[in-house]
């Protein structure tokens, strides 16, 4: 398989490609074509220009979870490619805010699009295979609105702001020879409870590759620690991170974790 970054933070100097706080994958997978979030904006498709990527060749589109800066593309997806399904929770909508004290601010997918759009985006309940060798994996912990309070992330349901459970993320998994290339493109819910998840789902098969964001750019140092212990004791041979994950926190996993840990940016081409 063929991952290529078409949006993230970092942008390599020298070249036409262009960074933003979103992030975007085109995988390349047994002959199918994957494109997982669009960014915040339309730069990923910019950028996969430039990068020789033909959107309109994509098999199926998937979203992470409900927040701009991994869905504020898609209405330009759904412009440059007319057949692809594009895969959301069925608890995706337009309702996810970020809360500091008593301010509140709209982070959720722009408002409007899941109906404008409805044609084309399947609605997902509980996880499910997408085709050979291709699974999204839904949240199973119970306990997650506390990590939701913590982070400052909120959802709002009938009026009212309560901390975001994540039920709106998914993991997208690939089976490989090597294991199992899972993405995960901020890691909300933590990625313990998201490798324990998709050990639960594939009880005979170890987790090779994690792709995504670990949301660690508020957390500190003690915290981050802690997260690379959880990394360094998994079965994990690959973790490709940047986006939400912080300079900090790469800084300090990439003491724990060495060579075993590689920095997302725009035109990262990584073979499996």
């Amino acid at each position: 398989m063929k991952i290529t970054v078409l949006s993230d933070n970092i942008a390599p100097g020298k070249t036409p490609l262009k960074g933003e706080w979103g992030l975007s994958f085109h995988i390349e997978y047994e002959g199918k074509r994957f494109l997982l979030d669009t960014g915040a904006s339309s730069l990923f498709s910019k950028n996969a220009e430039k990068l020789g990527i033909d959107l309109s060749e994509v098999d199926m589109g998937i979203l992470s979870h409900s927040h701009y800066d991994h869905s504020d593309g898609m209405d330009e997806f759904f412009k440059l490619n007319n057949a692809a399904p594009f895969y959301i929770r069925a608890e995706c909508e337009d309702n996810c805010y970020g809360k500091r004290f008593i301010f509140s601010k709209y982070i959720g997918i722009k408002k409007g699009l899941t109906k404008k759009y409805r044609n084309r985006i399947v609605r997902v309940k509980g996880s499910i295979k997408l085709c050979d060798g291709v699974h999204l994996i839904c949240h199973t912990g119970d306990d997650l609105q506390e990590t939701g309070k913590k982070a400052g992330l909120y959802k709002k349901i009938n009026g009212k702001l309560i901390p975001d459970d994540f039920d709106h993320e998914q993991s997208l998994v690939f089976e490989t020879e090597k294991g199992l290339v899972i993405f995960n493109s901020c890691s909300h819910a933590g990625p313990d409870n998201i490798l324990r998840e998709i050990k639960d789902a594939f009880p005979q098969k170890n987790a090779y590759a994690y792709f995504g964001g670990l949301h660690l750019y508020k957390s500190n140092e003690e915290e981050i620690r802690r997260m690379g212990e959880v990394l360094k004791s998994s079965t994990l041979h690959l973790i490709v991170t940047g986006h939400c994950t912080g300079d900090k926190a790469y800084k300090i996993l990439k003491e724990d974790l060495g060579d075993r840990l590689s920095q997302l940016f725009v035109g990262k081409v990584t073979e499996i």
